[in-house]
């Protein structure tokens, strides 16, 4: 009985044995091996079986982009103003093997370095550069980092300045020039506003001044061509009249000819038209003598009519 307890024992005991020898290797991950103390391989990701008690895994890296914050160091610039400025460095480990052997403690040794890179940008910068050249700091100590850290086996994707913190009165000092700053646009702002107003008022004049004047030039030609054809229209009534009446001459003359007037009709109407050829205006008339006796009986035959009128 004593000897089945024992054979169990060792039975599960080189069970255990064979499990712990067999390892599996998650995705983005690798595993530094060493046997007795040396390097011995570096596994990738699936299934690996070490050598029992002689083998042993050394470290386990992350092959995953990763992300470290550090503190906000103290930095001088060119101009001697004293900030703190706190970096964000995303890396990646690209040798396992140089990882772990590289350096001790590849976070505290890159934190070290980021200080001391982003002390000697800073300090051949001002502070107006250094507010205004976040991009140009970021790309050189990102290229500074990555030639440093090359030989542990890390690759230094991005650094980013997480923020920049002046002192006190160098931010009081920032805040009145942009208070300053925003006060002088506004001014601008608004007298170009009152300029353009003043511009577009005036151009409103002007259309409305040129407007007018042609209004007026229209007007005037209207006016004009009413004139002009009321005059004609008048000169065609006038040449009209004239016609009708030359008309009417005719046909008087031409009802006279048809009549068969005798003589004293002839010098009644020779009479007639003496009278119309003075028409009020003569001083003194000549008439022939033949139409004499007739010019006495047509002033007989008038002073009877009159009579006649008077008595009724």
């Amino acid at each position: 009985m004593g000897k089945y307890i024992v054979f169990l024992i060792l039975v599960i005991l080189l069970l255990a044995l064979i499990a712990s020898c067999v390892k599996i290797v998650p995705q983005a991950h690798a595993y530094v091996v060493e046997r007795l103390g040396g390097y011995q391989a570096t596994w990738g990701v699936g299934l690996h079986i070490k050598m029992p008690i002689l083998d042993r895994i050394a470290r386990k890296v992350i092959l995953k982009e990763q992300v470290v914050d550090f503190a906000p160091q103290p930095v001088i610039t060119k101009d001697n103003v004293t900030m703190r400025i706190d970096t964000v460095v995303f890396y990646q480990i690209t040798d396992p093997k140089l990882y772990c052997y590289g350096v001790e403690n590849p976070i505290m040794a890159i934190e070290n370095l980021t200080a001391t890179t982003l002390r000697n940008i800073i300090g051949d910068l001002e502070l107006d550069e250094t507010l205004t050249s976040r991009e140009t700091i970021n790309t050189k100590m990102r290229s500074t980092l990555d030639v440093a850290t090359d030989p542990w086996g890390i690759k230094v994707n991005r650094v980013e300045l997480k923020n920049i913190i002046p002192p006190t009165a160098i931010q009081d000092a920032m805040e009145k020039q942009m208070k300053a700053e925003r006060e002088r646009r506004e001014a601008v702002t608004r007298a170009e506003g009152e300029k353009r107003s003043t511009v577009l008022v005036a151009e409103g004049k002007k259309e409305s001044a040129i407007l007018d004047a042609e209004a007026e030039k229209q007007a005037a030609i209207l006016r004009a061509e009413a004139k002009k054809e009321a005059t004609v229209k008048e000169a065609e009534g006038q040449a009209e009249a004239i016609l009708k009446i030359q008309q009417a001459n005719a046909q008087g003359l031409e009802f006279l000819k048809n009549a068969a007037p005798d003589e004293a009709v002839l010098r009644l109407k020779s009479l007639e038209a003496f009278t119309r050829a003075a028409d009020g205006k003569a001083t003194k008339i000549i008439i022939p003598s033949e139409i004499q006796g007739v010019a006495g009986l047509a002033k007989s035959v008038a002073e009877i009519t009159k009579d006649t009128k008077e008595n009724q």
